[in-house]
Order: C-alpha cells, then structure tokens, then sequence
C-alpha cells in the first residue's frame, strides 16, 4: 500500500466518492438585514411597581378598612413591608395581607 494518498484519495476514503468535482471555497452574499417592525403600543410591561392591598384595624377585632399602598420594588417581601410601616405611620396597628400585585403604569 502507498504511503503518500493524493488530495481526491484522502477525500474519497474519509467521505465516501463525491458526485462532482471538489471546487474550491464557496462564497456567501450577505442577506439583506430585515427592518425591525413598530412597537405596538397595544402591549405595555409591566414596571417594577406591586401593589399592596391590607386589612387594616386600629383596635384589636375592631372596624376594618381596607389600605393599598404602591411600592418602588421587585421583590413582594420588601413591598409588604413597605406597605406595613406605611400604615404604621398612619396609627394602624394591626393588619392582613389580602395580595401583592404587580401594577402597570
């Protein structure tokens, strides 16, 4: 057996016998780039705002009134916290979580 295989008997015995002769490199045309669409203003994101909505009572077992308050933040934890001291600062003393909200704006 021969030590030194041309080009085609390397090609023909590593990927079988091609149908045509070997060319050489193939040349792409770029594709014209597409325009990217317009927003459509049909569909809004949601911000980074949650809407927190509490029970909240001055006396223990007393009248309820329902409290909303819009907090600045991703994170439903620091939103309900948020919302507890704000209705601390307004003389609240006891209060329940109904929902936290994402809000569009």
């Amino acid at each position: 057996m021969s030590k030194t295989l041309s080009e085609e008997e390397m090609r023909a015995a590593l990927f079988g016998d091609t149908a045509g002769p070997v060319g050489g490199p193939i040349q792409h045309q770029p594709q014209p780039r597409a325009v990217p669409a317009t927003k459509t203003h049909g569909v809004k994101r949601l911000s980074s705002r949650l809407r927190v909505t509490m029970r909240v009572t001055k006396e223990f077992e007393g009248e309820e009134e329902v409290f909303v308050h819009d907090a600045n933040t991703l994170s439903t934890l620091i939103a309900e916290a948020e919302a507890k001291t704000a209705a601390k600062k307004k003389k609240y003393r006891y209060f329940d979580v109904i929902s936290v909200t994402p809000v569009q704006v």
